[in-house]
């Protein structure tokens, strides 16, 4: 039941325990304590709402930046990448395998603030030996969800 639980709480964290159990053909009850149990072992670590920033008035530049770090003795990666998420405009950070060691995903108003934030908080770090920077120019699909999606034709062929 955990499992199935986490598998709709992720594709719609606003379903209601009540909604769950009847999904699940068991007691509200059940559900709800479940939940309750899993964001105390913090299985569930926070609930998010995915927004569309392209259709509201608010810019926001989203950028991934590759990072390559000399690992310090006895910690790893860990004290770095505790260094970089603690920076408030910093949204993700993920050890990764390839040619950088490091993903930070940070969000600003402008190319100008993140660009700024790179050269002038990220490539200081006495650790980041480089970094390469992406701009998220568009949204297709994130956290499953399809960003516009076209409406499906509902009308029927008619021919003569």
């Amino acid at each position: 039941m955990r499992e199935k639980i986490l598998n709709y709480l992720e594709k719609n964290s606003k379903m209601s325990a009540a909604e769950l159990a009847i999904l699940l053909g068991t007691e509200e009850e059940a559900v709800a304590g479940e939940i309750r149990k899993m964001e105390d072992e913090k299985v569930i670590c926070g609930y998010h709402t995915m927004i569309d920033w392209d259709k509201v008035s608010s810019d926001m530049v989203t950028a991934l930046i590759e990072v390559r770090v000399t690992p310090q003795r006895g910690q790893g990666f860990d004290s770095i990448a505790e260094r970089i998420y603690n920076y408030p405009e910093v949204r993700s950070v993920y050890l990764i395998s390839g040619g950088y060691d490091l993903m930070v995903i940070l969000e600003g108003k402008t190319l100008k603030e993140v660009s700024q934030f790179v050269s002038d908080k990220l490539s200081t770090l006495d650790s980041v030996l480089s970094t390469a920077t992406h701009f998220i120019l568009k949204k297709y699909k994130d956290h499953g969800t399809i960003y516009g999606k076209k409406a499906k034709d509902e009308r029927m062929l008619v021919t003569p």
